[in-house]
């Protein structure tokens, strides 16, 4: 064989070489992209943090086991460049290959997103409130309580949240943030949300709520009309008679008239029930507006935004007394004469 024949061989011989590795170099690629255990569909929870980037999250789910190849991963995210990575807690599993995990993420797939949820009642109570949570959570309720009354936490909370003041640190209340726990279903795509994770969540809806009204509130006491509202709420059966119920009250303390609200009464007692005792009107609470003139000292339930704009808004009536027949009819009244007929002659408990 000639010297041109020898060269041509060896051409030959390299260019196979070049692609055999070439081959070779893209199936270690693809197969270090592939799924960690095609058979294993065993649920993974993977955690991603709010800022996490494309390397952080490469690390995460690393760690979660579902990464065949950390090196490949990291050569197809800098070939890829993926944006706009979500943050949720995702459910996986090591059948899944990376590129459709990073899809998954890239898109924040509710579909793979981890989602538990509680509901906070219209008119109910923090204690009810921590319940829900406890119950969907597998929190602690008196943990939850504990945190929603403890006072260096909730100054922690007073300099985030623009509607809530030193008002709420008040001894005298039962549960401190009584009244600014939005009612409404909350929904969690957080792996292990902690008692913060949750109140914050919350405290941002009621936020989100109330900044319509913002300009409504100016020079306003929030803790005031979320205390008014809070007792709207629970003495309103409708919501027809929201704003005429609130204007009543507006009017007694506006003459400085208690506002002998039987829910008020009730409160500090933990129970509701439709017919108040001698013994409840006896218990000396600050929250007993039958014994003390004005406000109770804080909300007795977590009231809808519709309460708190009725309230907002109350009706101008010359009303001071109204009664709700058992159908749920609201009979008011100017004078005291004229509710005590309203009761004989519609009186149901």
């Amino acid at each position: 064989m000639n010297k041109a024949g020898n060269t041509k061989v060896v051409a030959v011989i390299i260019a196979a070489v070049i692609v055999l590795f070439i081959t070779g170099g893209f199936l270690f690629y693809n197969s270090g992209l592939s799924a960690v255990d095609a058979d294993n569909k065993d649920e993974v929870i993977v955690n991603i943090e709010p800022g996490s980037g494309a390397y952080d999250i490469l690390d995460a789910l690393d760690e979660a086991g579902l990464v065949k190849n950390k090196l490949c991963a990291k050569v197809y995210i800098k070939l890829s460049r993926p944006a706009n990575l979500q943050a949720y807690a995702y459910v996986l599993n090591k059948s899944m290959d990376f590129k459709e995990i990073l899809k998954i993420i890239e898109n924040g797939d509710l579909k793979y997103v981890l989602t538990s949820k509680f509901t906070i009642i219209e008119g109910s109570t923090a204690k009810s409130a921590a319940k829900s949570i406890a119950e969907s959570l597998h929190l602690n309720s008196s943990e939850i309580l504990t945190a929603w009354s403890d006072a260096e936490y909730l100054k922690s909370l007073i300099e985030d949240y623009w509607f809530l003041t030193d008002e709420i640190l008040n001894d005298d209340l039962i549960c401190k943030l009584e009244g600014y726990l939005y009612p409404d279903t909350y929904f969690i795509v957080k792996a292990d949300p902690t008692v913060d994770d949750i109140t914050r969540q919350i405290l941002d809806n009621t936020g989100d709520k109330l900044e319509p009204l913002k300009d409504q509130l100016e020079g306003k006491n929030i803790h005031e009309l979320l205390t008014l509202a809070s007792v709207v709420e629970n003495e309103s059966l409708f919501e027809e008679d929201r704003a005429k119920i609130a204007g009543v009250f507006v009017n007694r303390l506006n003459i400085d008239m208690p506002l002998q609200s039987d829910i008020t009464v009730l409160y500090p007692l933990g129970v509701k029930r439709v017919d108040v005792t001698e013994e409840d009107l006896k218990v000396d609470s600050l929250y007993n507006t039958y014994m003390h003139t004005g406000l109770p000292v804080g909300p007795v339930c977590n009231p809808s935004i519709g309460a708190v704009k009725d309230t907002l808004n109350y009706d101008k009536n010359d009303y001071l007394y109204f009664f709700a027949t058992e159908e749920g009819k609201v009979l008011y009244s100017k004078t005291y004469d004229e509710h005590l007929k309203n009761i004989e002659e519609n009186g149901w408990y």
